[in-house]
């Protein structure tokens, strides 16, 4: 699959998608708490999915069988969403999901606390989200695509944090995964160049312990290989006017 440059009408058609995944996980967010199922939440996705005229990407994507991908505490990412399976109090949970509108995508994912955390999951969670931010300061007309990854990588560095090394954001448009790769970690000054037009799905998925993760039986679920907490943030970006503008911001996640 080729790297697309999107005018100018194709990213509002984008940014359409992406208002409405914004959306969906805000509402989703006021649900979180101590007792409500993986299942719940999926089928209040998919009710909302209806609600907005929008098709959720992840269902049926590669046989997924869910809307939307959770991962609770140790899980790392593509969990799929067990109909009984309950929420309590000190998990944290992640939420990646997206949608298809009129013939685009958007993409984002948060980490959710369930009531009251650890100090440790709190600064997880802090540093996760904070070297999304730096991801995207990164991501600017002239620099390259390992410098996304770099600006990840040194950040939860600082907290003695490891990102993931198997999964990594990408492009977005016309389809759910495009080129380019976009990695958490690597040297800076490397690869693809980047210009007005591009739209990524910046996402870095950081472990408290060692980067390893491992797949369960499944075939979906990624989990550390440690057991310790991992943490998932996503947003997806249009390069304009030579920097990243935040499509995905939603009203509680900017």
């Amino acid at each position: 699959m080729g790297l697309y440059i999107y005018n100018s009408e194709e990213i509002k058609k984008i940014r359409d998608a992406c208002v409405i995944t914004a959306n969906i996980l805000d509402d989703i967010g006021y649900l979180i708490e101590d007792g409500i199922t993986l299942g719940e939440i999926d089928a209040e996705v998919r009710n909302l999915c209806r609600r907005y005229g929008a098709i959720p990407a992840f269902l049926g994507y590669k046989g997924f069988p869910a809307a939307i991908c959770t991962a609770v505490n140790s899980e790392v990412i593509h969990g799929i969403p067990g109909r009984k399976r309950r929420l309590k109090a000190g998990d944290i949970v992640g939420l990646d999901f997206g949608v298809s509108y009129k013939g685009f995508f958007g993409d984002s994912a948060r980490t959710f606390p369930v009531g009251n955390i650890s100090s440790s999951a709190e600064k997880l969670l802090l540093a996760t989200k904070e070297s999304l931010y730096k991801g995207i300061e990164a991501a600017k007309e002239g620099n390259r695509i390992s410098d996304i990854s770099h600006a990840v990588e040194k950040h939860v560095a600082i907290y003695g944090f490891s990102p993931v090394r198997e999964f990594v954001g990408h492009g977005i448009g016309r389809s759910l995964h495009e080129e380019p790769s976009i990695p958490n970690f690597g040297d800076p000054g490397r690869g693809v160049r980047i210009r007005n037009g591009m739209v990524f799905a910046i996402e870095p998925m950081i472990n408290e312990g060692s980067p390893e993760v491992r797949v369960l039986e499944d075939g979906w679920t990624a989990v550390t290989k440690d057991g310790t907490l991992s943490a998932h943030y996503e947003h997806t970006v249009a390069i304009i006017e030579g920097k990243a503008e935040i499509l995905t911001a939603g009203k509680d996640f900017r």
